[in-house]
């Protein structure tokens, strides 16, 4: 038991030293003796716990979607609007801003196993803000648009200000810095009351 313990321990320091070395140096760019390295464990340790390189970056990729999804499915269970799931988005990239900027940027060039990971994330949330957008359009509240459009609108403005950040928050972090401006204008453009 003890041991069991102590090797999900490992595999969350691996995880977590990985989250900040694909931040700060690029996903492709972190070989694993860096994670290992940050990690202060063996490079035969973080092997022991991701067979590959590609299995390490899927294993960050789902980590970070089950936090950001576990997060908005809390909060369309509990009936909240259009607004709320996009803050909760919002919260859940501030957390890994870095890494999940550095995803954005890369993903073209991720291995597919990692590319696949990141679309179900993407449909996760998705399906989430789905929910919340049938409630306040048939409520009236919201412009009926096609959920997809909402979604890629929506996914299309943050991930252009993090790629971008050099221009909009240059040694900062976008979402603090423009992450209630972003949310704030986007409800004006779907708000019905608005148009």
């Amino acid at each position: 038991m003890q041991r069991q313990i102590q090797k999900e321990q490992t595999r969350e320091k691996i995880l977590k030293a990985a989250y900040e070395e694909f931040g700060k140096n690029g996903i492709m760019a972190t070989r694993t003796s860096d994670v290992a390295k940050a990690a202060g464990v063996s490079h035969g340790t973080v092997f022991a716990h991701f067979k590959t390189q590609e299995e390490l970056i899927t294993a960050v990729i789902e980590n970070f979607g089950e936090r950001m999804l576990n997060r908005i499915h809390e909060l369309t269970e509990n009936c909240v609007g259009v607004r709320e799931v996009l803050s909760a988005h919002l919260q859940g990239i501030r957390e890994f801003e870095d890494f999940y900027t550095r995803l954005v940027i890369e993903i073209r060039f991720l291995p597919e196993t990692s590319r696949t990971t990141f679309i179900s994330l993407q449909s996760g949330m998705s399906f989430h803000l789905s929910k919340a957008l049938k409630q306040e359009i048939d409520k009236g509240k919201i412009v009926e648009l096609p959920i997809y459009f909402v979604f890629n609108t929506w996914n299309g403005l943050i991930n252009y200000y993090l790629s971008n950040s050099d221009l909009f928050a240059p040694k900062e972090s976008v979402i603090a810095t423009h992450g209630d401006e972003l949310l704030d204008c986007f409800m004006k453009l779907i708000d019905i009351n608005k148009i």
